[in-house]
């Protein structure tokens, strides 16, 4: 098991939740980088949807996206 942002123990499925925040603003960066209009926009919709799961479930998610990550650019 993984430690959150404070300290606590994570469980699986904030942890592949978690992992796949972090895969997509990954991807996000690489498409900023590129240019890719079209991959930005699917890549920033993903990981809304995924921090819209995570406050479903009463996830913490603080520390995981910079708040400046899914501005507009």
């Amino acid at each position: 098991m993984r430690h959150g942002e404070n300290g606590e123990t994570m469980s699986e499925f904030e942890t592949v939740l978690h992992d796949q925040v972090s895969v997509r603003l990954t991807a996000l960066d690489e498409a900023r980088r590129a240019g890719l209009e079209h991959e930005i926009h699917l890549h920033s919709a993903r990981i809304k949807d995924l921090l819209d799961v995570a406050a479903r479930h009463d996830i913490d998610v603080t520390g995981w996206v910079a708040a400046d990550a899914l501005q507009d650019d």
